[in-house]
């Protein structure tokens, strides 16, 4: 199998990138009565910019599954709902009462322009609002009803208390002192892991994946994820400001027990290749039609400097 080169695997995610952007111009709908300000935070953070590494997933599993784009009108919505979902996580991430940061994505982040009030407010209409871009694509016939049920019975799980939101509050109490290598994978796992999870599930459903895929698509996403959130990690310690957009060190100001922190930078870089390299032997498992697609995307992940 030959994987796709660095910069086509670049060029094959700033494109789904492309056309998720194009999505989220009309995600919520003009016509509705929203409070404008409301609407402007909202908008605001979601078109911030930021790599659209979930919904390209979302995406590029749909493809790898069917063999071809037409996968990305079924897949599109969920596509969508996990980027609305991520970019409410880092809204209120970013809050005085968890990581109280001022910039995201190179710019303030959603507080400092609104108010703390008015930043809660756009993290739970966004996260609200992604439930409705699934369940609206299932009624309009866009997406077979069973598969949207079971995406959004996916997404309320692993971005819930036993997922993302889950691993957020594992997080806080890790700050309080919880410093053990499990702990700390606990942590990575529920709240980067199951996102990337969901995303690759959701895209193997839109695109009419088996149960057997499934289990791989998301055996896949658990290694990726952790190999992503760990080479956060260390691009916190040896990262470019400017090409991460944010400032770097911020772990360590805070006290934040990461990989590098507990195993060192060496360690660290050994098992994102690790763990990238068991991903794929999974994946090549799964009979994907295309799975070269995604095994690029796995490379392109752990070697990435942002």
């Amino acid at each position: 199998m030959e994987f796709m080169s660095d910069m086509s695997v670049e060029a094959y995610i700033a494109r789904l990138a492309g056309m998720v952007e194009r999505a989220l111009d009309s995600a919520i709908p003009a016509e509705w009565d929203v409070p404008g300000k409301l609407r402007e935070a909202m908008m605001y953070s979601l078109k911030a910019g930021g790599k659209r590494i979930r919904p390209a997933l979302v995406l590029a599993a749909a493809e790898a599954v069917r063999g071809d784009e037409s996968a990305a009108e079924a897949a599109m919505p969920a596509a969508c709902a996990v980027e609305l979902v991520h970019t409410y996580s880092l809204i209120h991430d970013d809050l005085p009462a968890m990581d109280d940061d001022d910039y995201r994505r190179g710019k303030p982040t959603n507080h400092k322009v609104f108010g703390e009030a008015m930043a809660i407010l756009a993290g739970d209409a966004l996260l609200t609002h992604a439930f409705h871009l699934i369940a609206a694509a299932g009624l309009a016939g866009r997406l077979p009803l069973d598969a949207a049920l079971a995406i959004i019975a996916d997404l309320a799980r692993l971005a819930g208390a036993s997922g993302m939101v889950g691993g957020q509050a594992a997080d806080m109490l890790g700050e309080q002192g919880v410093t053990t290598l499990d702990g700390l994978r606990y942590i990575h796992l529920h709240k980067t892991s199951d996102l990337i999870v969901f995303s690759l599930t959701a895209g193997g459903r839109a695109g009419g994946a088996g149960a057997a895929q499934i289990d791989a698509l998301a055996a896949f996403g658990t290694k990726i994820g952790l190999a992503f959130q760990i080479q956060d990690d260390i691009l916190d310690v040896v990262g470019d400001e400017k090409l991460l957009g944010k400032k770097t060190n911020s772990d360590a100001r805070q006290q934040k027990v990461t990989y590098p922190y507990l195993i060192g930078l060496d360690e660290s870089r050994a098992e994102v290749e690790r763990l990238t390299r068991e991903a794929k032997e999974v994946l090549m498992e799964a009979g994907l039609r295309k799975p070269d697609l995604l095994l690029g995307i796995a490379e392109y992940l752990m070697s990435r400097d942002r």
